[in-house]
């Protein structure tokens, strides 16, 4: 455990950023897994899903949780599932 004041207050800082961070890249993570079950039950909602989720890939690049070649990555996989061009 850190001793001086300001590593003290760096190490809160942290956990509550690396809180915030997985926040985001779990729900980026439920939106692509969402997108991948109405893929497979030939759902007629994936449009909106599709929004949904490249709003959330978005924001993860955005906010340097993935890079952003990651996140141009994942946005063609997701498109690909769908079958949009």
């Amino acid at each position: 455990m850190p001793i001086i004041k300001s590593a003290k207050k760096a190490l809160k800082r942290s956990r509550v950023l690396e809180e915030r961070n997985l926040k985001i890249k779990s729900e980026m993570k439920i939106a692509i897994k969402a997108i991948k079950k109405a893929v497979v039950k030939w759902e007629e909602k994936l449009d909106g899903l599709l929004d949904i989720a490249y709003s959330k890939i978005d924001k993860a690049a955005k906010r340097n949780i993935l890079h952003k070649n990651n996140a141009a990555r994942k946005k063609s996989q997701v498109a690909k599932m769908i079958g949009v061009k």
